[in-house]
């Protein structure tokens, strides 16, 4: 399929081809689902730790006699019935990453970018270029395209003026070809491709 190619100006500068293969692919909720939770487990620390008996400072020694007392039976001071005691089933360190075919993980990427596609979500500009690291010239070229919620892919080599002066935009998010993920894709309204990045998506993907 073809699509028009736009500067920064919003302005029509050409058609690039658009693999049918990739963008053309009918998008399924179940497996965009499941990359991006995979994606956040993944990115979880898990540095979560609740104190377990064994990790509770305090004396082994039992608190009374077994019996006697007319209390209950306890063996140590330090169980999760008393004060400053144990955690019962508390989260520990753990990875909460699992398992994701990469043939799944393909095919989710090309469902995200199939999905912008067919909802007219898709620009293609020609290059993101800018002589200036200043945030206000670059916010002017974005109001002109209509974009107020985007995720802009560039070649494998962002340029650095351009990087700079979409930092301080809200809701403007920049990554390089080979940082292009499903999370990132569909949590932004508006995907926006460079033809350095239309190019390179198709040769990895393909």
């Amino acid at each position: 399929m073809k699509t028009t190619v736009k500067n920064l100006e919003n302005k029509a500068v050409g058609e690039i081809d658009l693999a049918d293969a990739i963008f053309g692919v009918e998008p399924r909720r179940d497996i965009l689902t499941r990359t991006v939770n995979w994606q956040l487990a993944k990115r979880r620390a898990g540095t979560h730790k609740a104190k377990q008996i064994g990790d509770i400072a305090g004396t082994t020694k039992k608190p009374w006699s077994q019996k006697g007392s007319g209390r209950a039976r306890q063996g140590s001071l330090r169980s999760p019935q008393f004060r400053k005691g144990a955690v019962i089933f508390g989260p520990v360190v753990r990875d909460h990453a699992h398992d994701l075919p990469k043939k799944v993980r393909q095919l989710a990427l090309c469902m995200a970018l199939s999905s912008k596609q067919q909802e007219g979500k898709l620009i293609v500009l020609d290059d993101a270029k800018v002589e200036t690291h200043k945030t206000k010239a670059l916010a002017d070229k974005f109001s002109k395209l209509g974009l107020n919620s985007a995720l802009i892919i560039d070649g494998a080599n962002l340029d650095p003026n351009f990087a700079k002066a979409a930092r301080n935009i809200p809701h403007i998010d920049v990554l390089p070809e080979q940082g292009a993920n499903v999370y990132d894709i569909m949590r932004r309204d508006v995907l926006v491709l460079t033809k350095n990045a239309v190019e390179q998506l198709q040769e990895r993907l393909k």
